[in-house]
């Protein structure tokens, strides 16, 4: 027994000493065997955690024979299991080992290697999210300047879509009629101190005649066709009904014609019936409350701008005797024109629009040209400067033509009025024996 005790502890001091030496022969570097070895087995862990802990996959152990146990191979697993444990260095013997780590936890990187990993993340992602910010932020940028570029696009496509269709009724014409242009100069020229501006469509065949229709002229109340369009405008809108009641009111009397202005303050009449008045009897009254219910003149004009009027001009109420109204006999005919095919209202306003018209009284201009059986909705206007009448005229052999005559006169010269007859019945008169071929749209020609 005690032999055994001393072999055993003699053992042990060997091995003590072989220790040291083995730890010593540790510290020295590895040689190229060992090196080959680790970069082999050297594996990492993928992803975040990876790059913070890499972790190395351990060697493949080496398949040994199994040997019987003996005496000295245990005594080696028990020196070599002590190594793991803290042993505490002798009095006077120099104890340069220290305790071994396992392999799984001498792998861990140092907290000042994982500080300086987590530092190169935060500065990357850092970068990474400030581009995509900046990237956001040019684009959210760009894209309403984009936007504003295709609106305005848009509304200039729209403006000259709009254009486009105000200069429909004069690019759709047909050719001047033949003889009617040269006998109306003819006869315009034997009044040298009148001006006369005339503009005539047939609009079965689009044919015409244009004396000096683009020129402006005061409107008197000729102006009151294109108030009673704004009016069946917004009636087709809902924004006004026919049975609305409009009140008599001091700011909205006007004198010359008509009867308003003679009722009480707060008298009521019906949208319908205040708009057939300001026609059938040309009531100045009734013309100035139709113009404050539609919103003023200066939106009535921007309404009539967008159809294409470019010269008929609200400036004053009625009965504007110094004849600041303007207009031309290219813009009320035009006006027609468009109400005739169905533009601006609808077919029921149109229906009505022209019954009112026809209920004019005042018949001494473009009536007193024409024969039996024709019918006309127009609408006259006078005063002392300027006297005129535009219409719509039914022939009894079935002929539409729409007819527009401003003269701008002295002082209230009754030529005027004669002037403006003897044109209604040139026309007519040369319509009735006019043939031509009738106006075919490229749809019935199909």
């Amino acid at each position: 027994m005690n032999r055994e005790r001393q072999s055993t502890t003699f053992f042990a001091s060997s091995n003590k000493k072989g220790k040291i030496s083995a730890t010593k022969s540790s510290r020295t570097p590895p040689n190229s065997k060992h090196n080959h070895h680790r970069k082999k087995n050297q594996r990492y862990r993928k992803g975040l955690l990876g790059f913070l802990l890499p972790k190395k996959s351990p060697a493949k152990k080496k398949t040994r024979s199994r040997k019987p146990a003996t005496s000295s191979s245990l005594v080696n697993s028990v020196v070599d299991n002590s190594r793991f444990m803290e042993q505490p260095n002798k009095p006077g013997v120099k104890n340069s080992s220290s305790p071994k780590i396992p392999k799984s936890l001498s792998i861990l990187p140092s907290p000042l290697a994982i500080a300086t990993r987590l530092i190169v993340l935060i500065v990357g992602f850092s970068t990474i999210l400030g581009s995509a910010l900046s990237i956001a932020h040019s684009v959210k940028t760009v894209a309403p300047a984009e936007d504003e570029i295709a609106v305005e696009t848009v509304i200039t496509q729209e403006q000259q879509e709009q254009e486009i269709e105000n200069l429909f009724s004069m690019i759709s014409l047909g050719k001047e009629i033949p003889g009617l242009k040269d006998k109306l100069s003819t006869l315009t020229a034997n009044y040298d101190q009148l001006e006369a501006g005339i503009y005539l469509v047939d609009l079965d065949n689009k044919n015409y005649v244009n004396l000096r229709g683009s020129n402006v002229f005061s409107a008197a109340s000729t102006i009151k066709v294109p108030v009673l369009v704004a009016f069946f405008e917004d009636v087709d809108a809902g924004k006004i009904r026919l049975d609305e009641k409009l009140a008599v009111t001091k700011e909205v009397i006007g004198g010359g014609s008509g009867y308003m202005q003679y009722r009480e303050i707060g008298t009521k009449y019906s949208a319908l019936h205040t708009a057939t008045d300001m026609i059938r009897v040309s009531d100045n009254t009734a013309t100035n409350m139709l113009i404050q219910r539609l919103g003023g003149a200066d939106v009535l004009n921007q309404r009539f701008a967008e159809w294409g009027l470019n010269n008929t001009v609200i400036r004053n109420p009625l009965p504007d005797l110094t004849g600041t109204n303007t207009t031309s006999p290219e813009d009320l005919g035009n006006l027609l024109i468009k109400i005739n095919r169905g533009d601006l209202i609808s077919l029921r306003s149109r229906d009505r629009l022209l019954e009112i018209m026809r209920k004019t009284k005042t018949r001494t201009l473009l009536p007193q040209g024409l024969e039996k059986g024709a019918t006309i909705a127009h609408k006259t206007g006078d005063i002392r400067s300027s006297l005129g009448d535009t219409g719509i005229v039914d022939m009894p052999n079935g002929k539409r033509y729409v007819v527009s005559v401003l003269v701008k006169r002295p002082s209230n010269d009754p030529q005027a009025k004669i002037l403006i007859q003897k044109i209604s019945q040139t026309v007519y008169q040369h319509l009735k024996s006019y043939r031509d071929r009738p106006f075919i749209s490229s749809s019935e020609e199909d």
